[in-house]
């Protein structure tokens, strides 16, 4: 099974090891996995900002590099959405290249919704010991249905336990360009979704979207919260999740 891994630009440039996480998980389940050199951005951020003919310069470059492959996973459901969803509105006036999108948009898939719907894994490397709680983000949820397949997936994983944070399901406040457009609407929204993190009594957040990520861990370390670990689905999966710093609670 040929699998191409797009491990998007916040991933590169922000958090590599979830990259890195991700394509272990795949490897480990047997995949060959193809990581292009020449990858870069989905096209997303242009999109939502009316910036079509750059949308579109980058979407035609991701379909170049993938074309090929069985399936194409992306460890983001923001990114994940934007190829299966959006892709086609890019390229409605375009028969051939809308052909070529129907055919990746079918084999695309955000990576917890591949680990388990498609290799059905039932183990993983990692091992957690402590309590999590799970964060929906908008995307993978409103516009794929990932919902279940992370919380199964992390059942899996040896000493860990989640507990359901209040409102699991309400946006973070990041929302792309939403949280630059609307900054205090954002900022009220983050610091929420903070507390009820912090009132589920869980060591950690974990998440499978690191736009989601980013404006978490910001608003809570603003706030002062050393403590509360947010961690990508991949690395827990993975095993390599970043250390809790020294005094952090139940992690």
């Amino acid at each position: 099974m040929r699998v191409g891994l797009f491990v998007t630009c916040l991933v590169d440039l922000m958090r590599p090891s979830i990259g890195f996480a991700a394509l272990e998980l795949l490897e480990s389940a047997g995949c060959e996995v193809v990581v292009p050199d020449t990858q870069t951005c989905c096209g997303q951020p242009g999109w939502n900002s009316g910036d079509r003919p750059s949308a579109r310069k980058l979407a035609l470059k991701l379909l170049d590099e993938f074309d090929d492959c069985d399936y194409l996973v992306i460890p983001s459901g923001s990114c994940a959405g934007m190829v299966k969803r959006h892709y086609a509105d890019i390229f409605r006036e375009d028969e051939f290249q809308q052909a070529r999108v129907r055919k990746l948009a079918e084999r695309t898939y955000e990576l917890t919704d591949f680990l388990s719907n498609i290799l059905k894994l039932e183990s993983f490397p990692g091992k957690f010991e402590g309590t999590v709680t799970y964060h929906d983000a908008c995307s993978g949820l409103r516009e794929l249905g990932v919902r279940a397949q992370p919380r199964q997936l992390l059942a899996k994983v040896p000493g860990l336990r989640i507990v359901e944070m209040n409102e699991c399901e309400t946006c973070c406040g990041f929302g792309g360009t939403f949280s630059v457009k609307f900054g205090d609407i954002s900022s009220q929204m983050a610091a929420a979704k903070c507390a009820h993190i912090r009132d589920s009594g869980a060591g950690a957040v974990v998440l499978g979207d690191l736009g989601c990520m980013l404006n978490i861990e910001g608003r809570l370390r603003k706030e002062g919260d050393t403590r509360t670990r947010v961690l990508h689905i991949a690395e827990v999966l993975a095993g390599n999740a970043p250390a809790a710093k020294s005094g952090a609670g139940d992690v």
